[in-house]
């Protein structure tokens, strides 16, 4: 197949339009023209509101070396392609955690026979999402089973993004079981390409219900509270009821919010260290706002659906300011998993046709600011910020909120445009008092010069919402490079967010693939 990389079209183009692109820039007849494929689509919005699409086109033409030979400027084309190891043995391997690595993990081991056996503290998805939505509500929450535990991890309730910069054939692999398994097909060649909560949640179903068609085993509701390990090594783990499940291998998934399983790990021994992270808050703003900035013109989202934003300040203090997991027509959302505590996150569904757009916006944390050697001082470090927000919401997990009017220069809150979405609701106050010092400086520096980039992005009636401390674990456990497993306990894979090793539901997902090959040929 050749390649064709640069090729420009209209955001409104059509397939015809777009085989009359190709056959140009190939320089061939109609006829010659077999097939082809639309592998990578990103906007250059540069010269806006004249935008376009720049494509990457692989095609199958009648006399191929002819043509290559004829226009230098065209390259075969390479596909990346995922090829699966052979199983050597099958150990029925152990997982714990059921995000995106404890799901493609357990998906790989039961593609290639090895029968995996998850347990998940959380609920399945459908029953979480009524224990979610209960929250929203009403302000109960569950500790097992919300916005951070439960069947598809954090990333079920997000804007399910799947950016990722790997060149790793596993990402496509990735993003092939998730078509597979009902997400929209677009996401094979978008550059930014995203789900959507409402879609991920039946992926998710889906992908379990292929794990136990291949004799894979997923208890949900199952707390692991200890682990079996004898001289160095493995043996099993331990459910809250004391039951005891036998293994030689398991894979710890638990995500960056599974704190208590911290506690149990450090008191059991592995080798955990400090690891810096980030914390802020989440701002909101209406959808309007962002694209007509990025557009030019609002019919664009006609063609483009909403826009979003990559923004990044160093602030005068040394510390990095920058926009993380940008939800297009979303919402704040209620994202707790330890009472007395509050923690906000970010959602989309898929079509993305809230009103407003939120986005993290966050600053470094160094592990010199945990003020402690303790391995787990990250972990004390954002429960401390996390139950002032409590507190200063009114004890309720009402979100503290404040307006940029009032955060940037001390004037009363005044709404306008903005209404905050955020469930169970808000409470007027000042921000500052539930986030450090440090912080709040950066954050006034790197707002302000966000508005410089992005016009009205500091505008007075512009929504923070507090706070948002969960971006990605505050530990890494150590492991050993070629097998993964932990570098003092044998047959332990720490993989994933919660380990250290990923920075979302792609990479997370790769880390899941990587363990599961070398579990299966171990």
């Amino acid at each position: 197949m050749i390649r064709i990389n640069q090729l420009k079209i209209d955001i409104n183009y059509t397939e015809k339009e777009l085989r009359r692109k190709i056959i140009k820039a190939l320089r061939i007849s109609e006829e010659q023209l077999i097939s082809y494929k639309l592998v990578k689509r990103s906007l250059d919005a540069r010269k806006k509101p004249r935008v376009h699409y720049v494509c990457v086109i692989d095609v199958n033409i009648v006399n191929e070396s002819i043509v290559l030979s004829k226009n230098k400027q065209l390259v075969q084309a390479k596909e990346m392609v995922y090829e699966y190891p052979t199983p050597i043995c099958k150990p029925s391997p152990i997982i714990v955690g059921f995000g995106p690595a404890g799901l493609f993990a357990a998906y790989i081991l039961a593609e290639l026979g090895l029968k995996p056996v998850v347990f998940e503290r959380g609920e399945d998805v459908d029953s979480r999402t009524m224990s979610v939505e209960s929250f929203w509500e009403t302000g109960d929450l569950n500790p097992n089973s919300n916005v951070q535990y439960g069947e598809g991890g954090a990333g079920t309730f997000s804007d399910g993004k799947l950016t990722t910069r790997s060149k790793d054939p596993r990402a496509k692999k990735v993003l092939d079981i998730l078509v597979k398994h009902g997400a929209p097909e677009e996401i094979l060649y978008m550059n930014k390409p995203h789900v959507g909560t409402d879609i991920l949640k039946d992926v998710v179903k889906s992908m379990r219900a292929y794990i136990l068609e291949k004799g894979g085993t997923v208890n949900f509701n199952a707390y692991v509270k200890s682990f079996d390990v004898i001289e160095g090594r493995i043996k099993g783990i331990v459910l809250e009821n004391n039951e005891h499940y036998h293994s030689d291998h398991v894979i710890l998934a638990v995500g960056h919010s599974a704190r208590d399983t911290y506690e149990v790990l450090y008191d059991l021994g592995l080798d955990i260290e400090q690891k810096p992270f980030a914390m802020g808050v989440r701002i909101e703003h209406l959808q309007d706002t962002i694209d007509l900035n990025q557009y030019g013109i609002l019919d664009h989202r006609e063609f483009l659906g909403a826009s979003d934003y990559k923004l990044t300040h160093k602030a005068s203090n040394g510390r990095s300011v920058y926009s993380f997991c940008v939800c297009p027509g979303g919402m704040v959302v209620a994202s707790s998993s330890e009472h007395g505590g509050l923690v906000v996150n970010g959602m989309s569904e898929h079509a993305r046709d809230q009103k407003n757009i939120n986005s993290a916006i966050l600053v470094q944390i160094q592990v010199e600011d945990f003020e402690s050697t303790h391995p787990l001082a990250g972990v004390y470090y954002q429960r401390k910020y996390e139950q002032k927000a409590f507190e200063l919401g009114g004890n309720n997990y009402h979100a503290p909120a404040e307006t940029l009017g009032s955060f940037l220069h001390g004037t009363e809150h005044r709404l306008n445009r903005i209404i905050p979405s955020y469930k169970p609701g808000v409470k007027w106050t000042q921000i500052k008092e539930c986030l450090p010092d440090v912080v709040c400086k950066a954050l006034k520096e790197g707002l302000v010069a966000f508005g410089k980039k992005i016009e009205g992005f500091d505008a007075a009636d512009v929504v923070i919402t507090a706070i948002e401390s969960r971006s990605s674990a505050p530990i890494r456990m150590n492991r050993d490079y070629t097998t993964m497993e932990s570098s003092n306990i044998k047959g332990l894979y720490p993989i994933g967010e919660g380990a250290g090793f990923a920075g979302g539901i792609v990479s997370s997902a790769i880390d899941g693939i990587k363990v599961a090959e070398i579990v299966a040929t171990f």
